[in-house]
């Protein structure tokens, strides 16, 4: 039996029992960092050999890991998370498929599932993972993309990644999530033409589907709230209303008002 573990995706104290007992039991565990994988063996006291299975030589592993599997049970990890979620596994499910292997999945933690529920935005929603390189394969991605959309980024790539966004799928607004589990996990609601500055962390990116056109949302934040004033609103409702208009938090509008 080969079993994809999944592991903490940044308290390490979120990994489920069985989780434990199966990386305890099995005959050889493979991992994408063997030094990253040790910290959290440690921790429970998992004294299993590691070996390491990677992007980069995840074709090549795929027979070893076969042949691991004629002498017991085999444990398939990622750095956090889940296996196969944009990290090395479904090149090694497609072997064990056709070789009449039996697997299977030990539940636990995936970043952008936690990234989505913080967001409060509606289902369904698509999961990209980290966005291609080259524009054309970017365009291809994500043709006919309307509905809520979920990205993996990393902070050298965040302000990138949010112009491309926002010129292919619109100024929607989004949910950025980060540290996710940790003490300083942050969650920021903003939209895609906002800068965000930060200068280390890998990013979950929520985009919001595509909200029916309100024509007041071209303006600036502060001048869609001079609008509403001007039209005999007080300041308090202005801003409530502003924060409905653009699917936003009313303390997020203040302070783009104060700025």
């Amino acid at each position: 039996m080969v079993y994809f573990v999944a592991t903490p995706i940044g308290n390490l104290t979120e990994i489920t029992y069985r989780a434990v007992e199966v990386l305890k039991s099995v005959s050889a565990l493979f991992c994408e960092d063997t030094r990253h994988s040790q910290i959290l063996l440690e921790k429970y006291g998992i004294r299993q050999k590691l070996y390491s299975y990677h992007k980069f030589n995840e074709k090549k592993s795929v027979e070893f890991v076969l042949r691991q599997c004629k002498e017991g049970d085999v444990a398939v990890i990622s750095d956090a998370g889940m296996p196969c979620i944009s990290d090395p596994g479904s090149v090694l499910v497609n072997a064990l498929k056709e070789n009449g292997i039996p697997y299977t999945v030990i539940s636990g933690a995936s970043a952008f599932v936690n990234a989505f529920v913080l967001s409060g935005y509606k289902p369904p929603f698509t999961f990209y993972g980290f966005l291609p390189q080259k524009q054309g394969d970017r365009d291809a991605l994500l043709d006919g993309c309307n509905g809520v959309a979920i990205f993996y980024v990393a902070v050298h790539d965040l302000q990138e990644n949010m112009n491309y966004l926002c010129g292919r799928l619109g100024d929607r607004s989004c949910c950025l999530v980060r540290e996710l589990t940790k003490a300083h996990e942050e969650v920021i609601f903003t939209t895609l033409s906002q800068k965000v500055e930060r200068d280390k962390g890998e990013f979950v990116l929520v985009v919001d589907r595509q909200a029916q056109q309100n024509p007041l949302c071209s303006l600036t934040v502060k001048e869609h709230v001079d609008y509403y004033v001007s039209g005999g609103m007080p300041k308090n409702l202005a801003v409530k209303q502003v924060a409905k208009d653009r699917n936003l938090p009313k303390n997020e509008i203040y302070r783009q008002t104060l700025d």
